[in-house]
């Protein structure tokens, strides 16, 4: 693809941002950015669009702060897999998970009876962190699952309340190794990092992912000055209307970031704030197969990398047509968003989504994807060399105009990448 699009494709793609940020009040999306970029990082692309909020006056900007929700998830896969390669934790090793976490040893799995009765069986196998991070450890999320959600009942389970607690006393909601299922896993994976490195999740991210990268505004612990720079949450109403709500996530917003740092935990699958734009260095890394393109710093060898991209749950594939019911629709709609062809399948690499056929956008099969709850979509096309994401911060889940929005610019990028493989 072009180094340099030209003032034509960049009119184009600025156009169709500007078409979902404008109205005033009563605009599609409050604000939103979009950056695509090469293997080494520097950007194709990038526009950033609207406010920090429906009602705020200041600029979404290139200094906006997000919460990365399961951007999250993608940060922890790579720090967990350069401990793999220094032989430090085991992708197979069932043992080695329960000598690091004891609390897995004896964790149950939550069975429910024809008249609702629940039950809490024994765990027919041990846990690996293979299926933690292919999701097929047996973990849930409450505001998914409704048999876990009911079953925290009165009380409730809160997956992102910041505690501690609340995310050690659930149960499995399925059989380790039987399916996949999107849940609370790489929580567990940020807990192992953790009790292998002897560091805190924050430190290890910071010491070996985020510092090689020149990266200084990621963290589970937001700065004064990150929050002053914060996006605001929204909630997209039934009638379509979009309002500012409080945050999702907001102890860690609560407290002095080291304050934070010594009371809350670090949730691997969901706890990072900081600017997309700087997140983008990340999947640079793996789309120029493990190395910093800017730096010269490896982060992971080509080999992990390669194995990362492999689909890690071949014999149960994820239909993308099978209905899955969310049991909080104020946070995630169900899916599937669209209907989709009865075949559609996808699998699931060592922290992420692959693709197995080409979209209608141009991206081709095996391409690595994940998103974040409050509609921030990224993708990475090793084929083609080129990453993509687009940011906003609203609920529920798998918003319409997010979508469409990403899916016409994206597909403008891979018009652009044709254009150029043709010339």
């Amino acid at each position: 693809m072009a180094s340099v699009l030209s003032d034509v494709h960049e009119t184009k793609l600025r156009n169709i941002i500007e078409t979902y940020v404008a109205g005033g009040s009563e605009r599609k999306i409050p604000g939103l950015l979009y950056v695509a970029f090469r293997e080494d990082g520097m950007p194709l692309f990038e526009h950033y669009a609207g406010t920090r909020g429906i009602s705020s006056r200041e600029s979404l900007d290139k200094d906006t702060v997000f919460w990365l929700a399961s951007f999250t998830k993608l940060i922890c896969s790579v720090a967990c897999m350069q401990l793999v390669e220094q032989g430090k934790l085991r992708l197979d090793d069932g043992e080695q998970i329960e000598a690091l976490s004891p609390e897995l040893r004896n964790i149950k799995v939550l069975t429910r009876s024809a008249n609702g009765e629940y039950t809490l069986i024994e765990k027919e196998r041990k846990i690996t962190l293979r299926m933690l991070l292919n999701h097929t450890a047996g973990f849930g999320y409450a505001f998914e699952d409704e048999k876990l959600a009911d079953y925290g009942r009165p009380v409730g389970f809160d997956d992102f309340c910041g505690e501690r607690s609340d995310f050690l006393s659930r149960p499995l909601v399925n059989q380790p190794g039987t399916a996949f299922q999107y849940g609370t896993s790489m929580d567990w994976v940020g807990v192992l990092i953790e009790r292998v490195s002897g560091l805190t999740l924050e430190n290890y991210f910071q010491m070996n992912v985020f510092q090689p990268l020149g990266i200084d505004n990621i963290s589970f612990f937001p700065s004064e000055e990150s929050k002053s720079k914060l996006v605001y949450m929204h909630q997209r109403a039934a009638d379509g209307s979009i309002s500012q709500i409080d945050h999702l996530y907001r102890k860690p917003l609560m407290l002095p970031a080291e304050q934070g740092k010594e009371q809350l935990f670090c949730a691997g699958g969901h706890g990072c704030f900081g600017k997309p734009d700087d997140f983008r260095k990340l999947i640079a890394v793996l789309l120029n197969d493990g190395i910093d393109a800017a730096s010269g710093a490896r982060l992971l060898n080509k080999g992990t990398v390669d194995e990362m991209f492999k689909d890690q749950i071949p014999d149960t594939p994820r239909y993308s047509n099978e209905c899955v019911p969310v049991a909080k629709p104020n946070l995630a709609n169900p899916t599937p968003l669209f209907p989709m062809p009865a075949d559609h399948t996808e699998g699931w690499g060592l922290g992420f989504s692959i693709s197995h056929q080409p979209t209608g956008t141009g991206r081709p099969a095996g391409v690595a994807s994940w998103e974040g709850l409050a509609n921030l979509y990224w993708f990475a096309d090793r084929q083609n060399k080129v990453g993509g994401i687009i940011a906003s911060q609203i609920l529920p889940y798998g918003d319409i105009h997010v979508l469409e929005c990403s899916e016409k610019v994206e597909q403008e990028i891979y018009n652009i990448i044709r254009e150029n493989q043709t010339v």
